[in-house]
């Protein structure tokens, strides 16, 4: 994240950064000389600032683990399903076949087919021009379909829509 933070130079406190302020306000507006002058010593300058997180980066191991645990228990219901794949979508990356494989088990436990497909879709979707992924992962997911009958898009014609 990008931030700008201002900082003021003054005596301290927050009236030195006030009358910096006010000093070049007058400056700005046109001020005499003596505003000028004491508008030196106290500039006021917008400074840039970055807001680094400086805790663990976490490994594409884990962040498959953190999902999979995540789709995996037992008791989620309908909306954390949505919820979970809603933010897993919103990463800028296509979701490893394993995870996938875990949502749409959770689909299953959930009995709840239209969004086993539409977690196909948004897979097919996030693939976007890369038209390789896409098979790859059916290719990857298809003893899962197979065991779960859940059929592909394609399968049932909504890429023809």
């Amino acid at each position: 994240m990008f931030r700008a933070v201002l900082r003021c130079s003054g005596s301290g406190g927050g009236r030195g950064g006030l009358a910096a302020w006010r000093r070049a306000a007058a400056l700005a507006a046109g001020g005499s000389p003596s505003a000028q002058a004491q508008a030196r010593p106290h500039p006021a300058a917008a400074l840039a600032a970055r807001w680094y997180s400086h805790g663990k980066q976490e490994t594409d191991e884990e962040f498959d683990a953190r999902w999979v645990t995540y789709f995996n228990k037992p008791d989620i219901d309908a909306w954390e399903l949505r919820k979970g794949m809603n933010t897993l979508i919103g990463y800028d990356l296509v979701p490893e076949p394993n995870i996938i494989d875990a949502a749409l088990r959770a689909c299953r436990r959930l009995n709840d087919l239209a969004s086993a497909i539409r977690i196909l879709e948004a897979v097919k979707d996030k693939a976007g021009p890369h038209k390789e992924i896409y098979p790859y992962v059916i290719q990857e997911l298809r003893p899962t379909l197979t065991e779960l009958g859940i059929p592909t898009p394609e399968e049932i014609g909504l890429d023809k829509l």
